[in-house]
């Protein structure tokens, strides 16, 4: 920590207040320590991913690893354990670090290896959903969808908790990671977060009831031979009731793999 420009002390230029709070608490703390731990990895030859500026690639010839951050949990992966204990002793060098050993449990999402890859689940999160909701007795559907006309922003009277109804809308929109089976579902009640209805709240519930009997379900990586990148797009021309608007979505799979 420094004095801030324009605000130094002429006496004592390199002191500081004895702060009271927790570096968590303060707002700038997650930018300081992005700022730190980037800098020091970048000395040791990781680059920004063009993609995402929370992951870091290193590359030693044909080797590659990667450094993905998150506030301060760390995934890190390299195709050779001398190499990650090499990254991980210079890592350790600079920072206060605890190698937990394989990828188990990341920001919810529960990691499991199996003979072709791995499979990611947010199974504990989903319950939690469901709980939230106070629907954890309730009967499963069979699709996340009502197959009735898409909801309108005037329908209905409004939903007597509208908190509530944006707080598990929140929720369901992280559990898309690794449910892309419910990501255009969620992405239609999401519209309505602003002033809420029975009936955007009844659809929302209908999402919850199609995840209490899918609780299994989560997303498939596997090693694939063939680079070829697929496409499938739709379009709902003209579907929206209260715009007239179009409604489109797209998925791509790089082999065997979902990939947006």
């Amino acid at each position: 920590m420094h004095q801030s420009l324009g605000f130094m002390g002429p006496k004592h230029p390199h002191h500081v207040c004895l702060w009271k709070k927790y570096l968590y608490g303060l707002k700038q703390s997650p930018r300081s320590w992005y700022t730190r731990f980037a800098d020091y990895v970048s000395t040791i030859g990781f680059t920004h991913s063009r993609s995402d500026n929370s992951l870091f690639i290193y590359r030693h010839g044909s080797s590659l690893a990667y450094i993905l951050l998150c506030v301060d949990d760390i995934i890190l992966t390299a195709p050779s354990d001398a190499l990650r204990q090499s990254i991980m002793t210079m890592l350790s060098s600079e920072f206060a670090m605890k190698d937990l050993e394989p990828l188990s449990y990341f920001l919810g999402i529960a990691v499991s290896r199996h003979s072709d890859g791995l499979f990611l689940s947010q199974r504990k999160y989903a319950t939690e959903i469901i709980e939230r909701a106070g629907m954890s007795s309730c009967k499963s559907t069979s699709t996340p969808v009502d197959t009735k006309p898409k909801l309108s922003v005037a329908a209905g009277t409004p939903y007597e908790d509208p908190t509530l109804y944006r707080s598990l809308a929140g929720a369901l929109q992280y559990l898309t990671f690794t449910r892309p089976d419910i990501t255009y579902v969620v992405q239609q009640v999401c519209l309505f977060m602003h002033d809420p209805r029975i009936e955007h709240m009844n659809a929302l519930k209908h999402i919850i009831r199609y995840i209490q009997g899918t609780l299994d379900y989560g997303l498939h990586l596997y090693p694939s031979s063939t680079s070829t990148l697929v496409s499938y797009t739709n379009a709902d021309w003209g579907g929206c009731p209260d715009t007239i608007w179009s409604t489109s979505g797209y998925c791509m799979f790089l082999g065997n793999n979902l990939v947006s």
